[in-house]
């Protein structure tokens, strides 16, 4: 599992021109999963991604964590997080966990998100158009 994580001061999904997912200050979770993936490596991520003490205290320090302020996020399913680029011009996709499984996985870490915070999301294997400022700017990426 991969995310690229991003503090944000807002940001937006839009998918055929309806927007479907927004927030204020949070993070955008950019998602992807591949094969070994379990609800034990969900788990993990989500403990990881509420408890990262990426926002600023009074003080300008990077010592709060999302549960802290009490922050949003926008999660967005992203297969080509797993793209291998080691031959050629064109991106293999082969480590990506594919379909249906990848989908379960996906809603099964936007409920377990949702559990803590005010979630949104965009589409699952919808071509999506993602709005963002990063604030910081601060993007982490997470593998587990």
């Amino acid at each position: 599992m991969k995310v690229v994580l991003q503090r944000s001061l807002e940001a937006s999904c839009t998918v055929d021109g309806e927007e479907i997912g927004k927030i204020s200050r949070g993070l955008v979770l950019l998602t992807g999963f591949t094969e070994g993936d379990t609800i034990e490596t969900i788990e993990w991520m989500v403990r990881k991604v509420l408890n990262l003490r990426i926002f600023e205290d009074d003080s300008g320090v990077m010592n709060l964590s999302l549960l802290d302020t009490k922050g949003e996020i926008l999660s967005i399913s992203q297969f080509t997080l797993y793209a291998d680029t080691k031959k050629g011009n064109r991106p293999s996709y082969m480590k990506a966990l594919g379909g249906e499984d990848a989908e379960e996985l996906y809603n099964i870490w936007n409920q377990k998100l949702s559990e803590f915070v005010d979630i949104s999301t965009g589409k699952f294997g919808a071509d999506m158009e993602i709005r963002l400022v990063n604030d910081g700017p601060v993007t982490i990426l997470l593998e587990r």
